[in-house]
């Protein structure tokens, strides 16, 4: 079912929010954070995503984003595809408390969804909203670095290392390229 949040233009800038099933926290551990990271980076380097914003939460991400090659929509499903692979490995093969847990959620979903096989980590929607302006795109682009300070992990946006936020504040290395801003 369609929500109307759909990436339209391929070669343009989304703000975009992937969502891990039944809101499952598997980001409060570092191993599925950097799965995440290292697929993200992945895909700057070698799918053309050029990122200019990005925080990751415990059970979802939020990115501004944008394809160098017109194919957001395919990055964005291959990502996902990948990491959930390389979550459930990793669930599988790791010291995990909630595996069993964990791994039901996933094959629970996945049961009732066509659309997916054994397991199904990530949500299929990614409420995309296109960048339209300077002002949306830095509206998303606070919300996305409030993200952790609302959760309280954080005093200031630019303290939490999973987010654009030190790069693009503080001028800092963090753990993603940071593309300048262009519509």
């Amino acid at each position: 079912m369609s929500t109307g949040y759909q990436i339209d233009d391929q070669n343009a800038m989304y703000f975009v929010t992937p969502t891990i099933v039944d809101w499952v926290d598997i980001f409060t551990r570092k191993i599925y954070r950097e799965i995440i990271t290292d697929s993200l980076n992945y895909c700057i380097k070698e799918k053309g995503l050029l990122v200019y914003g990005y925080v990751i939460m415990t059970n979802h991400l939020h990115l501004i984003i944008r394809s160098e090659c017109g194919k957001l929509s395919g990055t964005i499903r291959d990502f996902k595809k990948f990491t959930a692979a390389k979550i459930i490995e990793t669930i599988q093969s790791k010291p995990e408390s909630r595996r069993e847990w964990m791994l039901h959620r996933f094959e629970w979903n996945a049961s009732t969804n066509m659309r997916s096989s054994n397991n199904q980590v990530w949500t299929h929607e990614n409420h995309a909203e296109q960048i339209f302006s300077l002002k949306f795109f830095n509206q998303k682009l606070n919300y996305l670095h409030e993200n952790p300070v609302r959760a309280g992990w954080v005093t200031l946006p630019e303290d939490y290392i999973y987010s654009s936020a030190s790069t693009l504040i503080k001028n800092a290395p963090g753990l993603l390229p940071i593309s300048n801003w262009e519509l």
